[in-house]
């Protein structure tokens, strides 16, 4: 088909992509074609523009959401799963949208989940896939392991129902190593800026010192991670994550260890966002009769454990500095202990001041600055090797593995001689066995272990009997490189050909929204510099312009849900209204990127204005030529629509043509066909089953996307006059009309006859003018 990319073109390439969607049993509702629709316009109009556009569409099947579903209803994962992209499938041809349907591509089809192991045995073989048993977030509804990016509010993301903690071997991948690279990636990349924020706040580098207090009367010590060493001789007190395993071992010397072990079994079972909520009242408990000595001037602290520290960040132990930092601030004053001030600042500010000054308390330090005592205090304290700089990452492994039957069997055996072993690369993908029973066991193994036949194998190294790996994957790894498996969806030796990667990568537009901003953007990242690694594809990062979708809210303000029956069903509105007046209404409700609520009365408005383009086509087809001023609306109509969509801007561009819809209505007889044209060409992107039907009306026999997309006539749009900004000492006191392209005296001339210019200027002297042509003229007096 014509509007299908091609692998060897010799026009320039635009790769733009969805985010893919997981087919769940309800289908699309209409806040899902705000993107597609927005996508699909970017493609119409690249292709018309020239470009070799790829524009595919797939399914993230896999996972819990499709697990789930099947469970509910009572049918076979894999059934009730095609049966739902088979509807989805429908429901987005029906609107118009125009993907590349020959490179569709499934996660759950074996041909695709064996790039999908392949990909996991090369973080296996290179040390960054590693079984490690640990506490993980659990589902008891969902019977399964969560990241921590699936947790909400101490919630399930998928279910809903709170979840807890619970000890399983686990498989995990050391995202951790790509900590820096995905920091300093993010430099290059045309994204929204607070996704980018989002990205480094997940990954949270801090650069500071480990410093060693020793435990009074003990050899043991307690090494404390803090971004301020300048402020050391304020520590007043030390916190020790509930989870540290110093406590373990001087729990003889704590006087009060019984009172001190409840609290610590409470703060265990509490999920991580409930500790560390800025709004949550901070709680500890003194450990009573052992204390720590400040290695700055030999005071010694008590030591607290509490539950806003975490075991798994930083060193699992903070230094409290009341003075300067709210939070130990605020603890301190519930717990009565002392508050030294170390850091002036220039303003005076009240305590706790957190931000940089003058040092004070701090014996040979006095008086310096305390950006400069970070390091001398770091260096002091390392001489004596009871410190050294370092740096922290907020960012945490990636618990991989999950206890779920559909999911990716992960390729691994497990021999009693041999250890974990690879699957050989030449027998993937390992399919997934067929079961009857599919529901989670709960008991911390996958529904796999169940299959004995299956699990029995052969070690792949010695030969002798092992046992294969019954954990399975998580949704996310399929959808960590699902965008380069468009590029070459047939290939059976090869992720992707090299040529063919080279070509089309990277993503030049990813639409999506920015719910997956924190977890599969940062996997996918991750596993493209893995593959950049090894050869595997030619880019550092895979996605170059990301934009996101404000969500469409349901008439009531609230999100759309099924249990809140406030979902707005497409093919109602198609049915009564048409595609493209759903594609319309989409585009025109709000910005893209905003969230708006959907109102059925808009809807109709869409409609109407359809139905006006079609009569204004209809009653003016036979005007030949069109008045001048009629043209140059026109050509200014094209510059703001092209420019519009270059920018996502599709609601401005679709006022911008009703705006001129009014005018031409009013003046029909001034409309001819090249007009007509030129808007049939401007709004089929947007209304595309309208414009085809509208383009053979005005005498055309191929499709209206053939064309190519019409250029504005800078002559004609050229405006005779300018409207400049008139400022007086740099402050705008005016605005005046002079003719386009005047020169700095001509606009001298206009200014200074304005009055509000008079009056500014008073009877000071003109000393200079500043002036940008077309745009502003700064009289400096």
């Amino acid at each position: 088909m014509a509007h299908w990319a091609s692998d060897d073109s010799k026009k320039p390439k635009f790769y733009n992509l969805d985010m893919f969607p997981y087919p769940s049993g309800a289908g699309l509702h209409v806040g899902h074609f705000k993107g597609y629709a927005a996508n699909d316009v970017v493609a119409r109009y690249k292709r018309m523009c020239g470009f070799n556009v790829l524009h595919p569409m797939g399914w993230d099947a896999f996972g819990l959401p499709a697990e789930n579903y099947a469970i509910k209803t009572g049918i076979q994962p894999e059934i009730s799963t095609n049966k739902n992209i088979e509807n989805i499938k429908r429901q987005m041809k029906m609107a118009g949208l125009s993907y590349d349907w020959s490179r569709e591509i499934n996660t759950t089809d074996p041909e695709y989940y064996k790039w999908t192991q392949w990909i996991f045995l090369q973080l296996f073989k290179r040390g960054l896939a590693y079984e490690s048993e640990l506490p993980i977030n659990w589902c008891p509804s969902c019977k399964t392991g969560l990241a921590n990016e699936e947790v909400v509010s101490g919630n399930c993301e998928r279910c809903g129902a709170p979840v807890g903690k619970k000890s399983l071997r686990q498989w995990v991948l050391k995202i951790t190593a790509y900590a820096d690279r995905l920091l300093e990636d993010l430099n290059g990349l045309d994204w929204p800026d607070r996704i980018i924020q989002m990205q480094r706040n997940w990954i949270g580098k801090s650069e500071g010192a480990e410093i060693k207090f020793k435990i009074k009367n003990s050899d043991l010590e307690i090494n404390v991670f803090t971004t301020r060493p300048d402020t050391l001789f304020g520590c007043t007190y030390i916190v020790l994550a509930p989870e540290h395993p110093l406590i373990e071992k001087i729990k003889d010397r704590v006087v009060n260890y019984k009172k001190a072990e409840e609290y610590i079994n409470a703060a265990k079972q509490k999920m991580e966002l409930e500790r560390v909520s800025l709004d949550k009242d901070k709680t500890g408990i003194k450990l009573e009769g052992i204390g720590a000595v400040n290695p700055a001037n030999g005071r010694e602290v008590p030591i607290f454990v509490a539950d806003y520290v975490l075991g798994h960040y930083g060193t699992g132990a903070i230094m409290a500095v009341p003075a300067h930092d709210a939070r130990d601030f605020d603890f301190a004053k519930k717990y009565n202990l002392e508050i030294i001030e170390v850091i002036k600042s220039k303003t005076g500010a009240a305590l706790p001041y957190e931000g940089a000054g003058m040092l004070a308390n701090s014996g040979e330090f006095n008086g310096m600055d305390s950006e400069t005592a970070k390091t001398r205090v770091t260096d002091w304290l390392g001489e004596k090797n009871l410190a050294r700089p370092t740096i922290n990452y907020k960012l945490r492994d990636w618990v991989f593995s999950r206890q779920r039957y559909w999911g990716e069997p992960i390729p691994l055996v497990h021999c009693q001689k041999c250890g974990v072993v690879a699957v050989p690369e030449d027998q993937l993908p390992l399919r997934l066995p067929p079961v009857e029973r599919y529901q989670p066991t709960g008991t911390g193994e996958s529904p796999l272990a169940a299959i004995h036949e299956w699990v029995n194998t052969k070690c792949p190294k010695c030969g002798g009997a092992a046992k294969r790996e019954t954990n399975t994957m998580p949704q996310w790894a399929g959808s960590s490189w699902y965008y380069l498996r468009y590029i070459d969806p047939e290939n059976s030796d090869a992720i992707a050909g090299a040529e063919k990667e080279k070509y089309w990568m990277p993503v030049d537009l990813y639409v999506g929204g920015a719910e997956h901003a924190a977890l599969h953007l940062l996997y996918a990242r991750f596993w493209h510099k893995v593959l950049f690694d090894i050869g595997a594809v030619s880019t550092k990062e895979p996605f170059q312009k990301l934009r996101n979708i404000g969500i469409v809210l349901a008439e009531d303000g609230q999100k759309m849900s099924k249990s809140r029956g406030n979902v707005v069903n497409p093919d109602d509105i198609i049915k009564e209204y048409g595609a493209d007046t759903l594609r319309i209404y989409e585009l025109f409700m709000g910005p893209f990127d905003q969230a708006i609520a959907w109102s059925t009365d808009a809807v109709r408005g869409s409609r109407k204005f359809l139905g006006r383009v079609w009569n204004l086509v209809a009653d003016c087809a036979k005007n030949e030529k069109s008045g001048e001023e009629m043209l140059r609306r026109g050509h200014k109509l094209n510059q703001k629509i092209s420019g519009d969509i270059e920018q996502l801007k599709f609601n401005t561009a679709i006022a911008a043509y009703m705006e001129f819809l009014n005018f031409a209505e009013d003046n029909k007889n001034d409309v001819g066909k090249d007009v007509l044209q030129r808007l049939v060409m401007l709004l089929a992107p947007f209304a595309p089953h309208i414009c085809e039907e509208l383009w053979q009306k005005l005498g055309h026999n191929e499709s209206v996307f053939e064309q190519p997309w019409p250029q504005a006539d800078q002559n004609l749009i050229k405006e005779d006059t300018v409207e400049i900004i008139v400022q007086i000492n740099g402050k705008m006191r005016d605005k005046i009309s002079v003719p386009a392209g005047a020169s700095r005296e001509e606009a001298e001339k206009i200014a200074k006859d304005s009055e509000f210019i008079k009056k500014w200027l008073g009877k000071s002297q003109i000393k200079k003018t500043i002036f940008v042509p077309d745009r502003l003229l700064n009289i400096v007096a």
